[in-house]
């Protein structure tokens, strides 16, 4: 067996090509990055660097990017490639997901792999815990972390989930070609996961509750303007409304999703000054 491990430069990548190693598993690992230790170059934008990539690959665990998706599938059939494991999202699953900047890219790709001959394994996070060190700076600097809606909920999953359902999925055909939707043990507001990250560091982290055009106005230059309202959009909606918690960590990996304070706890020393 020959996996290909895209998105070289991610955490998931990271910690899945760990298992990998652990296990003895083949992989090659790929970034859009020439010149990345270790890695074959692999621009997922790119479909000239798709060839010598998928070059005796048998799985693939994919990042979600649209731009080539249809000759990536098309040059992974040609290769050989039997089954996808896709980072998606579980922003497909909204009604508007088609016209979301947040999901329309996953869409796309999910569509595009599904429609093709391979076998496709759809692992759909909701929210990364680590979406958390946006608010690293200001919770070092003792600074109150700027919320929009402080009452929206979230599902934090662990990346060393993702990277263990990854794993389940490209190693055990019991559990191919099918979706899953992957969620943290708890949904937790942001005010709570931000109580969380105050006991993990040992001292209160503060909070301001700021107008969306205010925190809109306060990223802007990071997080591009449709992209933020697809963000306010979606905390607004969530705002006092818990999100489905789901036990698909747990199938996939044969224990519970990790708790976002254990997440707290290891990733302390980043939010501490």
């Amino acid at each position: 067996m020959s996996i290909l491990v895209t998105g070289g430069r991610g955490a998931v990548a990271r910690g899945l090509t760990a298992l990998l190693s652990e296990r003895g598993i083949r992989f090659r690992l790929a970034s859009r990055e020439p010149g990345t230790p270790g890695a074959v170059h692999c621009d997922l934008t790119d479909p000239a660097t798709f060839p010598a990539a998928l070059d005796g690959v048998r799985s693939v665990f994919l990042y979600a990017e649209a731009a080539a998706i249809d000759a990536f599938a098309k040059e992974a059939v040609a290769a050989g490639v039997e089954h996808v494991v896709l980072l998606s999202s579980a922003s497909v699953l909204a009604e508007d997901a088609a016209d979301s900047p947040l999901a329309a890219s996953h869409l796309a790709v999910e569509e595009a792999l599904l429609a093709s001959p391979l076998t496709v394994t759809l692992l759909r996070p909701g929210a990364f815990a680590t979406n958390a060190r946006g608010w690293a700076h200001a919770v070092r600097s003792g600074t109150p972390v700027r919320l929009p809606y402080p009452g929206a909920y979230a599902d934090p999953v662990h990346e060393a989930d993702l990277c263990e359902a990854a794993l389940a999925a490209l190693t055990d055909p019991a559990l191919a070609g099918r979706a899953y939707t992957l969620t943290g043990p708890q949904s937790l507001t942001f005010a709570a996961q931000l109580a969380i990250l105050g006991g993990a560091i040992g001292r209160p982290v503060p909070y301001e509750c700021v107008t969306p055009e205010e925190w809109k106005t306060g990223v802007e230059g990071h997080i591009p303007g449709p992209y933020a309202d697809a963000l306010l959009a979606y905390w607004a909606a969530h705002d006092g409304l818990p999100v489905e918690i789901t036990d698909d960590v747990r199938r996939l990996t044969g224990h519970p999703a990790r708790t976002f304070q254990s997440w707290a706890e290891e990733h302390s020393a980043a939010f501490s000054a």
